[in-house]
């Protein structure tokens, strides 16, 4: 599997927005200069954030954009399937669908690819938002998933 530029944009805008969660929203304007994104990039990624419930946005002098749940809540596995759509090991179908069976050893190996996409899934479901902002302030041990 390979994140995204997307996902990876994703991921340190919400880590941010985490880092300084102090409940008032965060212009895009400082959201890109504390991340090092292109702001026109962001807006596209912050708009895909919020269409999956990930963030809130407020209008206006002092507008920007919080956390919509608080970060424990918020995985990174979330974050990329909400810019990137579902997490998979390759689009290959699904195991005795639509004739996904009829070449030889075809269906043992999507079965196969079914669990490398769950596997890849699981895992990064294993890291919320707060196991980021705690390894960002050097608390890795504390923050490491369990296997």
């Amino acid at each position: 599997m390979k994140v995204s530029t997307r996902g990876d944009y994703a991921s340190r805008a919400l880590l941010s927005l985490a880092l300084h969660d102090d409940g008032e929203p965060t212009s895009v304007h400082l959201l890109a200069q504390r991340t090092g994104l292109p702001q026109p990039y962001l807006e596209q990624i912050l708009l895909a954030l919020k269409g999956a419930g990930l963030v809130r946005s407020k209008r206006g002098v002092g507008g920007g954009y919080v956390l919509a749940r608080p970060p424990a809540e918020v995985s990174l596995g979330q974050i990329v399937a909400a810019v990137d759509g579902p997490i998979v090991a390759g689009d290959f179908g699904a195991p005795h669908e639509n004739g996904a069976c009829d070449h030889e050893g075809q269906c043992v190996l999507l079965a196969v690819w079914s669990e490398v996409g769950e596997h890849m899934r699981s895992h990064l479901d294993s890291f919320t938002l707060a196991d980021m902002v705690a390894r960002s302030r050097g608390n890795a041990m504390a923050a490491a998933p369990l296997a």
